[in-house]
Parts: structure tokens; sequence; C-alpha cells
């Protein structure tokens, strides 16, 4: 897993065994579509006892257990041979093959656990068998369906699952393991064990860091799939690990270390939050990317991006050209900072345009119009100056003559 690129529009980190083959790669640096997440139903895991009705003593066993079926709340427990449809959507399905050691023997979410896996296309191909899988249930490690169908199998249990694309390798399909695009998958699945997580405080620093990185590069997939809202869910694991606090000792090399997965998962959740659209929550991962590295290019990069999409076209200018500062070269930065210069430009002309058919006809206040008014009001106070005076004058040589004739 390679965390190094050459341009802006790559991830952190890719999964080069299934992602290096795909025709086009999604990048990190555009916002796009929604996804939509499911989640798994409610189970009851204590059923009422059987009830007796009218004494019991006739009852036979057959219509206890009859009895016990119709009052029986509990959607997951089914006998064996019988289909389960747990999202009541028939596209995602599960039969019991082998029971296992009772209801209570389920895991429970955030517990990890080991199966044997059989995955085959719908016409019975195989596809790959995975014995000893482990992952920790509910965080996304793997594929939708396997979350869903495991919760509800006991210890010791074999199921037959068939589901559906959308809750598998979905619409592009895989190319470790080989999976081709929109397959409906039949999987044989086998309940190995289940434990509980480690305890956070308690991992070594190396540990801590290889977990954190892993659930990272679950997002990386996550996101090059197109199913961003799982991707943020899996850098918001990474996160709360890089995040625990820790009662072993860490060397400054092991913080650091540590500090840059969690800038890394910062990162590539601003970017799967602008992909969702969500701007409030990409912008803050941005200002806690740069919380711990003020010059990161790319968390400089997307909160300029962000505050564009927000309007707030001065600060995201100021924003991209101090990355592009530290990046001069960078051209996905340098055509983001052009467009965003032109059309707030564009803006504040209809909004000048705007102001002035607010105050009435703009031509009516030009210079020509200012400068012909100054002359005529000019023009003006010299005729009346005139005039007032030649009265003035006549009226003393009136009083003249009068006084000579006295």
């Amino acid at each position: 897993m390679s965390d190094k690129g050459d341009t802006m529009d790559a991830t952190d980190s890719y999964d080069s065994a299934s992602l290096g083959k795909q025709n086009e790669r999604t990048s990190l640096l555009d916002s796009g579509e929604d996804f939509e997440v499911l989640d798994e139903e409610d189970i009851d895991d204590d059923p009422p006892p059987l009830e007796d009705a009218g004494g019991g003593k006739g009852k036979t066993t057959e219509e206890s257990e009859e009895k016990n079926a119709d009052t029986d709340p509990d959607p997951a427990v089914r006998p064996v041979d019988e289909w389960l449809d747990i999202l009541g959507n028939d596209q995602l399905k599960k039969k019991v093959l082998e029971a296992g050691l009772g209801i209570e023997s389920r895991p429970q979410k955030g517990q990890n656990v080991k199966i044997n896996l059989k995955t085959c296309l719908k016409d019975g191909t195989l596809v790959a068998e995975q014995p000893d899988l482990s992952f920790t249930l509910g965080d996304g490690d793997v594929f939708q369906a396997l979350d869903l169908t495991v919760l509800l199998m006991e210890m010791g249990e074999k199921a037959l699952v068939q589901t559906d694309a959308k809750y598998a390798y979905g619409a592009r399909g895989s190319l470790e393991p080989e999976v081709p695009p929109n397959a409906e998958l039949s999987l044989e699945v086998e309940l190995l064990e289940a434990t509980d997580a480690p305890d956070l405080e308690l991992l070594l620093p190396v540990e801590k860091i290889a977990l954190a990185s892993h659930k990272r590069e679950r997002g990386n997939l996550h996101y090059q799939r197109g199913d961003y809202a799982f991707a943020v869910n899996s850098y918001g694991i990474a996160l709360q690990i890089t995040e625990s606090s820790s009662k072993v000792d860490i060397t400054p090399e092991e913080e650091n270390e540590l500090a840059d997965v969690r800038v890394k998962c910062l990162n590539n959740m601003a970017a799967s939050q602008l992909k969702l659209d969500h701007y409030d929550a990409a912008l803050k991962s941005c200002v806690s990317a740069l919380a711990h590295q003020p010059d990161n290019i790319k968390a400089l990069f997307r909160m300029g991006k962000v505050l564009a999409l927000q309007g707030e076209y001065t600060e995201a200018i100021q924003t991209l050209r101090k990355a592009l500062k530290l990046e001069p070269s960078n051209k996905t930065i340098h055509a983001e900072l052009s467009k965003l210069v032109k059309k707030n430009s564009e803006q504040r002309g209809a909004e000048q345009a705007m102001y002035k058919k607010m105050l009435g006809n703009p031509t009516s206040g030009g210079p020509g119009t200012q400068k012909h008014r100054a002359k005529s009001s000019w023009g003006l106070s010299w005729k009346w100056l005139f005039g007032a005076t030649a009265v003035a004058i006549g009226g003393v040589a009136l009083s003249v003559v009068i006084a000579a004739r006295n």
C-alpha cells in the first residue's frame, strides 16, 4: 500500500491488489453523488417462554412447538432448510445448513469473528474460498451481506446466504476476488469463533498504527467503489484508534507516525464528505487536518474547495493561493484557483449591476452628464449675479438723480 502520489487527484493510499486494475480511478478532489447506508434490524435475543394455555396437561409436544412458533417474535429463529429474508426485500436471505450452539452464542457487533467462507456466483461458479477469514463485526471490514448475516449466526453454525449485488460487490464488481459487475452471490458461511476486540489503551503503538492503517485502507476501498458513507465510517473508526489514549510508552517517532495516519484519515474523510455534499463536516475535517499539519497541501486544497461551494469566495481564494504558494507547479490547484477567481469576478460584476439598477438609471449619473450639469449651473450663477449687479447700479443712479433735483 503506497501513501504517496504525484497529483492531487489520487487518494493517500490504494489497495493495489483490488483497485490498481480499475478502468478509471475516482478522484478524491471532486464532489459527487450520495450513498445510502442500510442499517441492520434489531434482533430480540430472548424469546418469551412457552405459554401454557388451559392447564397444558393435554398438550402434546407437537402442539406445544406449534404454539411456540406462533408466539415467537424473533424472526431470526428458523428451522434448518428454511430461508430467512433478513431485510424483508428478498435481496438478502439466509438458510441454516447446520445448527449452532444456540441463540445465546451469537456474536455481538464490535467483536472480532473468524469464519470459513466459500463464495460462488448464482450459477454455482466458484469465486473464492477463504478459510479462517477474520474481521471486526459491524466495522465494514467486509461487504455488507457478511456483516448482516454473521450477526444472526450461532457459534458453529453453517449457513447458506444468497445476496443481491447491492450488498456484495455492487455495480463495479471486483478484481480480487474476480466478481463481474452486478453479480448476485451464493455464500457458504461457517462461524468458527467470536472474541472481544482488544483494549485500545493496552495496544502497543506499532499495533495501534497497523490497526488504524488497516481501517483507513478499507475506507479507501469503499471510496474507490463509490460507497462514500461506508468510507466515512471506516475513516472514523481509524481516527478513533489514532486518538485513543494509551497506557503504554510511545516514542516521539511513533507519535509522529500515528499523527500522520490521523491526517491521512482526515483528508480522505473530507474527500468522502465532499462527495456526500456534507460541506460543514468536510470543512471541519480539513480544519482538524491543518491543526496537525498547517501546510498540508491536500487539506488546503479541499478546504478551499469547500469554502467555494459554501459561497465564501474570498476565503477560498486566499486558501488556494496559500496552497499554490507551497506547490507552485501543481496544475490542479492552479486550475481551481483560476476558475474560482473568474467566478468571483463575474459575481461581483453582477452585484454591481444590480446595485446600479436599484439606485435608478445608471446613465443619469455619468461623468459627461455631471460635467454638463456643473457647467450649466455655473453659467446660470453668472447670469444671476450680472443681473443683480445691474439692478443695484441702476438703483444707486436713480437715487443720485432724485437727490440732485431736490
